[in-house]
This record gives structure tokens, C-alpha cells and sequence, in this order.
């Protein structure tokens, strides 16, 4: 591709919307305490060391695909030891980029301390079990399949907070646990937070490097994969959450890709070259395709709903 702008001078290009874009995150975000989302007075010990009663899953009650939910949702938010990793080797410690990289860990750090408070005082889950699953998907790591790529990463990022706060919000909902919902709506609102931030700097990248960023657009939204795919057993359960509402290929593709698309007008960019052209037409082929799929989930998810309802 003709003109490429190096890895260096996009972020060199970009620090001062970094730095416009962080002082407005952080004019809008909400100081907020996780304790105060957690029902302590639920508590109780354990078994083991301090002898309280083992786990149970009468202990909550709560439907089965919202507990596998959280629990996928907390192993996704523990990961971020790794997530750190990467977007400071990409994006670099100093200036605006680094200020991102601390305050972004420091928030999303909050999330995994919280959901895992609720989960234990409210003895949703099994504490064992979910240790063991946070052992085996923390020593696994996390390899971004973008990491060495800034567009790349900006694009995938932009998509995957979107998505994260769209599976929190409807995780929430289907707890039937007015607590669970006002915790997850709030993280929610963080990952909201975030994607704006990422969203608008690839929007200004668009208009530094617009063929570049179109091939790394059509890229990432070709591939998408998110960062909790590698969790054990998480194919079934991302099935299970997809029949329930949690995030299927409808909210994936109206919720989540097409409204990002269209905050940067991809299909209205205008003076693109040939390659840029290029990424654009096989983004149009991905989506079309995708609607055809999700047709094909949507009747699928129907007829079995329809098969339980009748027995």
C-alpha cells in the first residue's frame, strides 16, 4: 500500500487526540466504589479454614445460563494483567498514551474486583470451581491476534468494548437480581466510556491514514473473536447465552458493528484507492453474509424455543 504511515508516526499523529479524548473521559466518567455494589449482609464463611457451610447451588437462586454468564464475564474481566501488557507495549507509558493505559487498567480493574465480590457474598457460584477456572484461563494468557498493529487494535477495541458492555447489560437483566442488574448496568456504563474513547481515535485515524484504517476495519470485523473465546467450555456457553439474549449474531451485528460503522461513515469515505476500495467490498460481502447467518440462528433459536415451550 502506497504512502503507509508508520507505527510510530500514527502514534505521534494521534497523541493529541489521545489527550483531548482523555480529558473528556475523564470529565465524564463517574467516580464509583465497587462495596457498595456487593450484599455483604448476605455473606457467609465458607467451608474450609473458618468452617461455614459449603457451596450449594440452592445457596442462589439464579438461572443457570445468567450464573455461566458471570462467570465468563469475570474470566474475560481477569485477564487484564495480559490486556495491560498489550496496549502498553503498543501504545507506549508516556505522554497522554500512557496516562490512557494506567487509568484504562484502573477502571476495568474495578470490574473484575466487583462482579467476584458479588459473586462470593451472594454464593452464586461455586468459590472452587471459579478459582480453578481463573488459575486456567489466567495461565494461559492473552495474545491479541492485533497486538502488533496499531489500526488494527484501535478497530478491535472499539468493537469489543461495545460488545463486553452489551453482554454486561443483558447478563444484568436475565439474573433476576435487582443487585446483580444495577452492578453490571454500571460496569456497563464504563465500557461504554471506553469504546467512545477508542471509536473516536480511529475515526481520526480514518482521516490521517484512510486506506490503512479501512483494511484494518475489515480486518478486525471479518475476524472477530472476543477475548474470552479460550475460556473452558466457552463455545457451549456462548451458545447458551446467545439463545437466551445474552449477545447473539443480531446484537452483534445491529448493536454492535453496524452502529460503529456508521459513526465513522465507512461506506461514505470518500477518495479511497484501490486497496482501500478493496477492504471496503469485502466488508460489505462480511456483513452481508452475516445477516444471512443470523437469519439462519434466529430460526434456529426459534424452532427450539418453540420444541420447550411444548413440552
Amino acid at each position: 500500500m502506497s504512502n503507509e504511515m508508520t507505527q510510530t508516526q500514527l502514534l505521534l499523529e494521534l497523541e493529541q487526540v489521545v489527550e483531548e479524548n482523555l480529558n473528556r473521559h475523564i470529565h465524564a466518567a463517574k467516580e464509583w466504589f465497587p462495596h457498595e455494589y456487593v450484599p455483604w449482609s448476605d455473606g457467609r464463611n465458607f467451608d474450609g479454614l473458618l468452617g461455614g457451610e459449603a457451596w450449594s447451588p440452592e445457596d442462589k437462586q439464579m438461572p443457570d445460563v445468567a450464573r455461566s454468564s458471570l462467570v465468563v464475564n469475570l474470566l474475560t474481566e481477569d485477564n487484564l494483567p495480559s490486556y495491560h501488557h498489550e496496549i502498553a507495549l503498543l501504545f507506549g507509558r508516556d505522554a497522554a498514551w500512557g496516562e490512557w493505559v494506567h487509568r484504562w487498567t484502573a477502571e476495568e480493574g474495578r470490574h473484575g474486583i466487583a462482579i467476584r465480590d458479588y459473586l462470593l457474598t451472594s454464593r452464586a457460584v461455586d468459590p472452587r470451581d471459579l478459582e480453578r477456572l481463573r488459575m486456567q484461563h489466567m495461565s494461559a494468557g492473552y495474545t491479541s491476534a492485533h497486538s502488533e498493529d496499531l489500526l488494527r487494535s484501535l478497530a478491535y477495541v472499539s468493537f469489543q468494548e461495545l460488545a463486553t458492555r452489551v453482554s454486561h447489560r443483558n447478563t444484568g437483566r436475565i439474573t433476576e437480581d435487582p443487585v446483580a442488574d444495577q452492578l453490571l448496568a454500571r460496569i456497563a456504563s464504563d465500557e461504554n466510556l471506553h469504546m467512545v474513547f477508542y471509536r473516536n481515535l480511529l475515526q481520526a485515524a480514518l482521516q490521517l491514514a484512510p486506506n490503512q484504517a479501512m483494511r484494518a476495519i475489515a480486518d478486525v470485523v471479518t475476524t472477530f473473536a472476543m477475548p474470552g473465546t479460550d475460556i473452558a467450555g466457552f463455545q457451549r456457553k456462548a451458545v447458551e447465552m446467545a439463545v437466551a439474549g445474552v449477545y447473539d449474531l443480531r446484537q452483534h451485528k445491529d448493536s454492535v458493528v453496524l452502529p460503529v460503522l456508521r459513526f465513522w461513515g465507512v461506506f461514505d469515505l470518500e477518495g479511497l484507492d484501490a486497496e482501500g476500495e478493496q477492504a471496503r467490498t469485502e466488508l460489505a460481502a462480511f456483513l452481508e453474509n452475516l445477516e444471512t447467518k443470523t437469519l439462519r440462528f434466529e430460526d434456529k433459536r426459534d424452532s427450539l424455543k418453540a420444541r420447550l415451550a411444548s413440552r
